[in-house]
């Protein structure tokens, strides 16, 4: 009897939160006999001021094939598409020499398109991790434009896997998974992993004075179809934590049309604020990341963090503007606008509730497992001739 033949799958990394989100199912592949990994990192996930995630992927052992820069300078709109388009050229290339049966890519962060568009137009299955949902900004298009390009598509929910095949993809090319960032959180959670000190370990800028037992997180990215608006948008939510006047661990932004707006108003607010509680990092670990927000007393801004992560965990969120506009969310997430007196009122009110009942609306924390039996075992390509 013959054995199956090895798949090569190549997993697309381009951004720092991808690398979370995609993390258990890289380990299942590389495990799993049917499969040969080839990883590919590009992008901001390559870049120090964006937290350099290729130091954490080659530290946990995973061996990069390629590594693709083509961030473009600006953080703006024309820098946003131009990053793309150069993608697509550079991923061709990648695509062509490593040969793989299938090309993998993450969510719905812009550069993605560039891993979708060179893989469907080489012919190359592609296969979606996260499609499905539901977002407010440019997020939404794009995902949803990956959807019609992939071949397999492995979502996180029943409500994503309805949204694929309302989107007129067939059954059988549909597999829900679960969402792989929180296999970490399941790991963690059942680790019982010991607290450990973010500043001694990971530097960053700000305020030494943090109080372990009695902190919150804030991670806010700007918006790409409010981009104008970030300095603006950051410079409200600063102020609402200055106020509050508690220990604070916050974020850098992604790379964003718009996070040039977002970086500049944190340095103004660093420098004119010197006395603040606030503590700056680039990047974490993804375990180190979500131990933290264990431990915390609420997280605050507009990452999906909040919204999946979170709600695993039972961690009060203040979810503040668009940005996750209409993905499902626990009863843990409380929104609202960009109102300074609105946003404390809303942390306030999330601190006097405290921690919420854990809920599996995006998986159980098995994801990883799912995603590689699924890359070894269903079919590539499907037959997508069907009415719309």
């Amino acid at each position: 009897m013959l054995s199956k033949p090895i798949r090569k799958i190549c997993v697309v990394i381009t951004a720092r939160p991808s690398y979370s989100r995609i993390k258990s199912a890289l380990t299942a592949i590389n495990m799993h006999p049917q499969l040969e990994l080839q990883l590919v990192v590009a992008a901001s996930a390559l870049l120090d001021r964006y937290g350099k995630a290729f130091e954490y992927i080659e530290q946990d052992g995973f061996h990069i094939a390629a590594k693709v820069f083509n961030v473009l300078e600006g953080e703006n709109l024309t820098a946003q598409a131009k990053t793309t388009g150069l993608g697509i050229l550079e991923l061709a290339t990648v695509f062509e020499n490593l040969k793989p049966d299938a090309v993998v890519t993450i969510a719905d962060r812009f550069e993605t398109m560039a891993t979708a568009v060179a893989a469907s137009y080489m012919n190359i299955p592609l296969v979606h991790i996260q499609g499905g949902e539901v977002t407010g900004s440019i997020d939404e298009k794009v995902r949803h434009a990956i959807t019609k390009l992939a071949d397999l598509h492995l979502v996180a929910s029943e409500d994503a896997y309805q949204r694929v095949i309302k989107l007129g993809e067939t059954e059988a090319s549909v597999v829900i998974t679960g969402c792989p960032s929180l296999d970490i959180a399941l790991e963690v959670i059942q680790k019982d992993m010991p607290r450990f000190d973010p500043l001694s370990k990971y530097g960053g800028v700000g305020t030494d004075r943090f109080d372990p037992d009695d902190f919150v997180v804030v991670l806010q990215h700007p918006v790409t179809t409010e981009y104008y608006e970030a300095r603006k948008q950051i410079e409200i939510s600063l102020q609402a934590i200055k106020e509050l006047d508690k220990s604070c661990l916050w974020f850098w932004p992604n790379v964003d049309a718009g996070s040039d707006g977002t970086s500049k108003g944190i340095r103004a607010f660093r420098e004119n604020n010197p006395t603040s509680k606030i503590h700056f990092f680039k990047n974490m670990e993804p375990s180190d990341f979500l131990r933290l927000l264990l431990n915390s007393k609420c997280l605050i801004g507009n990452s999906s963090v909040g919204i999946r992560e979170s709600s695993f965990l039972g961690i009060p969120v203040v979810d503040i503007g668009s940005r996750q506009a209409g993905r499902s969310r626990g009863a843990n997430v409380l929104h609202v606008a960009y109102n300074q007196e609105d946003i404390l009122s809303a942390i306030r009110y999330q601190l006097n509730h405290g921690k919420y009942n854990p809920e599996n609306i995006y998986g159980d924390g098995k994801a990883g497992v799912r995603i590689a039996d699924a890359l070894a075992n269903q079919p590539l390509t499907f037959d997508k001739k069907i009415s719309y």
